[in-house]
């Protein structure tokens, strides 16, 4: 049975109380007395407990008191294990989580008081925000959209070793996937040998890949369970989550021989995006970084057009976003990067992708993905 990863300790307290501290500076700059956190992740990410997203459920932050979460009765064993804090409200199925809430709020003494609320959290619904309004009349609401989102971009020293540990298993998955993809060999047991390895590596979530085969890939294709052919493109795409920090890597593989087509097409496409890896340095405008991909893969005649992004944000994921927008790169992109933000850089052409999970680094983009840049065969 392979070994798994080396893995870090788990964050300690002194971590989350170092983010708590940053945000109440926030919330402290905006006059907030009370910050209700909605967004799973963000949750996850202020007290280390995620739990699903069946019912709603909350993260009541004050401004100078412990923060109390608000969360179903059948997670409170969850929370009390991993959470770095105690305060606890749990609320039976049969209760309206909205009202708890607001209860909650009201017998913690913030009935009048300032309150932010995230209008972008994937949980905080129209009918949700005002049912909580209604509920909380002689509070202000204030909008908190992206500033959790935000901070989270730059990543500790633990978090990027979480992110090293999901980015080994991405190269483990890969190359169990490509050591199982032979002619006659139905996908599904190709997809099977690369989630396999990722939970036998340590990734803790149910999706942890994409697959697509066939003489075209796709990045969102759906498992169809074809029969591989000679001549296929094999594309794998892991996904694996660590501690709920996700690395990303795209490679593909040629089902025999590739043409010669296929092997330059690759090779071109490898020597531009390990370019544009090279300019990632703190400082550099994301709209720099864009071009050497975008223009470069124009120049070599590998598209007629390009109008997808070629990086996103990496870090901390968890349901319903399969991935995180807080930070693109596209021609326009008007934003610089900074030191330890981890992007999954991609491109593809004529059904080869390519892609890396990257850190940014006073030398340029650092690749946490590991595995050969080539076209396998």
């Amino acid at each position: 049975m392979t070994q798994p990863p080396l893995f870090p300790p788990p964050f300690p307290i002194d971590e989350y109380r170092s983010r708590l501290a940053a945000l109440r500076s926030a919330m402290a700059e905006r006059r907030v007395d009370l910050l209700i956190v909605d967004q799973a992740e963000h949750r996850a990410y202020f007290s280390g407990f995620w739990s699903t997203a069946a019912m709603y459920q909350a993260l009541l932050i004050p401004l100078d008191q412990e923060p109390i979460a608000v969360i179903r009765g059948l997670d409170a064993p969850c929370f009390s294990e991993a959470s770095r804090y105690s305060d606890c409200v749990a609320f039976a199925d049969s209760e309206n989580p909205i009202q708890i809430v607001a209860e909650t709020i009201k017998a913690r003494g913030f009935a009048a008081s300032v309150i932010g609320i995230e209008r972008d959290s994937h949980f905080l619904t129209v009918n949700r925000a005002l049912e909580l309004e209604s509920r909380l009349p002689n509070a202000r609401m204030v909008d908190f959209s992206r500033l959790m989102w935000e901070m989270r971009l730059v990543k500790s020293p633990l978090e990027l070793a979480c992110l090293e540990v999901a980015a080994e298993i991405c190269d483990r998955a890969a190359a169990a996937a490509f050591g199982a993809a032979q002619v006659g060999i139905n996908e599904r047991e190709v997809f099977a040998a690369m989630t396999s390895e990722a939970w036998r590596s340590g990734a803790d979530n149910a999706q942890v890949a994409v697959i697509s085969s066939g003489p075209s890939t796709s990045f969102h294709a759906s498992l169809s369970g074809r029969v591989l052919e000679k001549g296929d493109i094999v594309f794998v795409e892991p996904v694996p989550h660590f501690r709920d920090y996700t690395a990303r890597m795209m490679r593909p593989k040629v089902i025999g021989a590739p043409t010669d087509e296929e092997v330059r097409t690759a090779e071109t496409m490898i020597r531009i995006q390990d370019e544009q890896f090279r300019t990632m340095r703190p400082g550099v405008h994301a709209r720099t970084v864009d071009r050497v991909v975008r223009e470069g893969m124009l120049a070599a005649g590998l598209r007629d057009s390009y109008t997808d992004i070629t990086g996103y944000t990496l870090g901390l994921k968890c349901p319903p976003r399969t991935s995180d927008f807080t930070r693109v790169f596209l021609a326009g992109s008007d934003w610089q990067l900074e030191e330890n933000q981890v992007f999954h850089m991609y491109t593809s052409a004529r059904g080869l992708p390519f892609s890396e999970t990257v850190v940014v680094t006073p030398e340029g983009g650092k690749r946490l993905t590991k595995m050969e840049r080539k076209l396998f065969y």
